[in-house]
């Protein structure tokens, strides 16, 4: 693909850098870490300035309430918010990055309306009922019921790592609507209001002390038939577009972040005398190709999915996010690794927000599928390879 801008992109990326220097000084300070419903106000108070302006939604097609901007602008916004130091999704990232391109991607006109425009303007938070504790790497094993009961489901069953289960206001809730099927079939992908009945959220504490995940138990929880995305029993094709879209695109205005940390890395290094370990030097220089190789490799797969857009497709990125994700994760382990070496004994410091990545990073290769499916997906899917037994 070619990697040089065009002068539309130029433009656009100008306009978006004056936007963001007039923006981001006005904004109000950040809230504790450990304040959910402050981040939520926060991050849907910058979602709403976002939508303000025309920038939410970017990518989202035109007809989804999207801006209906190329892959490339996309990769263009994401590049300049996480330089200029805007703030991320947050809590509001499964909405934006997975449920609402789905629904974008497969819901019906009636469901992109109900629940796209609350996404893009801060109104609506989702959060991700996907894993269970018996079903986490190998989703298909979930067990989490829908029984039909008129124009409702009764679901019943207990999911785990709910990303934002305690501020959510709506859940992608997968669930097997048909035992009987082989495990990849009878399963539905559907929207479950968090305040039904039924419904309780135990918020999980991580090893950094937070609490951005929990475990969510689903008592006869009623919800609408009207509230499925996609046929019912079709729920594992659905599931296939979201996480392409969780491991296509959701890390990468990460990868731009790492490429500043490593920065900052190398300046402190000079200024605290590690920098004159050659072989800190090294992993360092190591580290910066590794970003770079990624950082051209999310420029390949957004080539990919603009080639499929302009030949009539979806846009939705291929299994090359799985390439992608399998190695930004071990990467960004290896990065704050390096990290802790360079802080010293600074790195104990669990005030220090590197340390927090750090600890952070640990999960990187467990969550939005783990290493060892990534492995599988691209021995099958990419190199042909047979499947294991």
């Amino acid at each position: 693909m070619d990697l040089s801008g065009t002068a539309e992109e130029d433009a656009f990326r100008h306009g978006l850098r004056a936007w963001l220097s007039e923006t981001l000084p006005k904004l109000p300070p950040r809230p504790d870490p450990l304040d959910w419903p402050g981040r939520r106000a926060y991050d849907l108070g910058w979602q709403r300035a976002l939508y303000d302006a025309g920038y939410a939604g970017l990518h989202w097609p035109a007809d989804a309430g999207g801006g209906g901007a190329t892959p490339t602008q996309h990769l263009i916004f994401l590049e300049e918010t996480e330089r200029a130091g805007a703030p991320y999704v947050g809590a509001n990232f499964v909405g934006l990055l997975h449920a609402g391109p789905t629904i974008a991607a497969e819901g019906t006109a009636e469901q992109r309306r109900r629940w796209l425009p609350p996404v893009l303007r801060g109104e609506e938070v989702w959060c991700q009922g996907f894993s269970e504790p018996e079903a986490g790497s190998d989703l298909a094993a979930l067990r989490t019921r829908a029984v039909r009961d008129g124009d409702a489901y009764v679901v019943t069953g207990t999911k785990i790592w709910t990303s934002h289960a305690e501020v959510a206001d709506w859940c992608e809730l997968l669930v097997r609507t048909d035992p009987d099927a082989p495990r990849h079939r009878g399963i539905s992908w559907l929207a479950m209001p968090m305040d039904a009945p039924g419904v309780t959220v135990r918020p999980l504490r991580t090893l950094a002390g937070s609490t951005e995940f929990a475990e969510v138990f689903l008592d006869e929880v009623r919800v609408p038939v009207a509230n499925r995305v996609g046929a019912e029993n079709d729920g594992w094709r659905v599931t296939m577009v979201t996480l392409s879209f969780e491991r296509g695109t959701a890390f990468v205005g990460e990868v731009v972040a790492c490429r500043r940390v490593l920065g900052e890395l190398a300046r402190t290094a000079r200024a605290n005398g590690t920098w004159d370990d050659a072989v800190l030097r090294r992993r360092l220089g190591r580290l910066n190709a590794e970003f770079t190789a990624l950082w051209r490799l999310t420029q390949w797969n957004v080539g990919q999915a603009e080639g499929d857009l302009a030949a009539g497709g979806t846009g939705v990125p291929g299994v090359g996010g799985s390439v992608f994700k399998l190695r930004y994760s071990h990467a960004r382990q290896e990065l704050f690794d390096t990290a802790a070496d360079v802080l010293g004994p600074g790195a104990l410091d669990t005030g220090e927000e590197w340390t927090a990545d750090r600890l952070s990073s640990l999960s990187y290769t467990i969550a939005a599928g783990t290493s060892q499916i990534q492995r599988n997906i691209v021995a099958e899917r990419v190199l042909g390879l047979p499947k294991g037994r």
